[in-house]
């Protein structure tokens, strides 16, 4: 009674695996013969109505029928299981002789791409690019630069400190301090990097904005190589045709000091709008590096001469891509920022 039961649940579950074509039919058929509400559990409930003898018999019986319907079902999942996975290949196939999907690019910023102009201009006549810290020591950022405790540039209007001893930067010329100190002549070096003062923002201001400054100590060193070297830099930069013209200025760390201006490239020196009719434009400071910062940092001013020069990154941005507000550098309006 009980085998032929058996043989009956086997056939007919074996039919309905058979006719199975997805995963979801098999397990409602997986649970209707193996659940705890399915045929085989039924009829294992039902052996506490048999004798003792024909337990054990009838359990072998479900047992080995159990087994062999476990199998039949894993097999028929792993065929569709198969199946599927034929399907979805198919569907994915790649045709590597299509052109490939061009992704979508960013792009250097304009700071970026006149910061590299500049370093390459700069690196090409054996200058170093060296690196230092925004949050520098006043020592560094004042008085070894021959700036004295009461000079005006050391006033909080300008300056943002973090403590006595500690600001942001003004400047970066306190790399080129730290440089001088290490005694490691002679010195060929610029030290680009974002500096801090305390300015309300506009077109031409900021609190946060890049200088790239220049030193060269040497032996034998004079304004004419200053010059010499400013002039080729601008011509590498704003073209062949570039002239340039030096004003004397003041800066407390060289002497003498001056102002570089560069001839317009837009209207080449004959007076534009972009150089307010002047045909000329102001681009940098620069100077003999005077004989005390020397001294401060260990360096002999009697044997060695040395010079500097400081140029705002953000205005060389502005000039040589003819943007006449700062701001837009800074906000991150891809319509503005897609046009480089």
């Amino acid at each position: 009674m009980i085998k032929t039961k058996l043989e009956e649940i086997k056939n007919k579950a074996l039919k309905r695996i058979e006719e199975s074509s997805d995963l979801e039919a098999l397990n409602e058929v997986r649970v209707a013969l193996l659940g705890k509400k399915g045929e085989l559990t039924a009829v294992l409930k039902g052996m506490k109505e048999l004798s003792a003898e024909e337990r054990p018999k009838v359990g072998a019986m479900v047992n080995e029928l159990r087994s062999d319907l476990e199998k039949r079902l894993n097999h028929a999942k792993d065929v569709i299981d198969y199946k599927v996975m034929e399907e979805r290949l198919k569907d994915e196939v790649i045709d590597v002789t299509l052109p490939a999907k061009r992704p979508a690019m960013g792009h250097r910023h304009p700071n970026q791409i006149a910061l590299e102009d500049m370093q390459n201009i700069f690196i090409g006549m054996g200058y170093e690019v060296v690196e230092g810290p925004e949050i520098e020591r006043d020592y560094y950022n004042f008085e070894a630069l021959n700036i004295p405790a009461d000079h005006p540039a050391k006033d909080e209007q300008d300056t943002f400190y973090i403590n006595g001893e500690f600001l942001l930067r003004t400047q970066t010329s306190g790399v080129q301090v730290h440089e001088m100190e290490k005694g490691k002549l002679p010195i060929r070096m610029i030290s680009p990097g974002r500096v801090f003062r305390s300015d309300e923002v506009d077109a031409t201001h900021s609190p946060s904005f890049h200088q790239v400054e220049g030193l060269l100590i040497y032996e034998d060193v004079s304004f004419s190589d200053l010059k010499g070297t400013l002039a080729e830099f601008a011509r590498e930069l704003f073209g062949e045709e570039t002239k340039v013209k030096f004003r004397p200025h003041h800066f407390p760390f060289t002497e003498p000091s001056a102002e570089m201006d560069v001839s317009c490239f837009k209207c080449h020196g004959k007076g534009c709008r972009f150089c307010k009719g002047e045909g000329w434009i102001e681009i940098l400071g620069c100077g003999m590096v005077h004989p005390h910062v020397l001294e401060m940092s260990g360096i002999d001013p009697l044997k060695y001469k040395g010079f500097a020069f400081g140029v705002g990154l953000e205005r060389i941005a502005l000039l040589k891509y003819e943007i006449d507000d700062m701001r837009l550098l800074y906000e991150n309006d891809v319509r503005f920022l897609n046009q480089f």
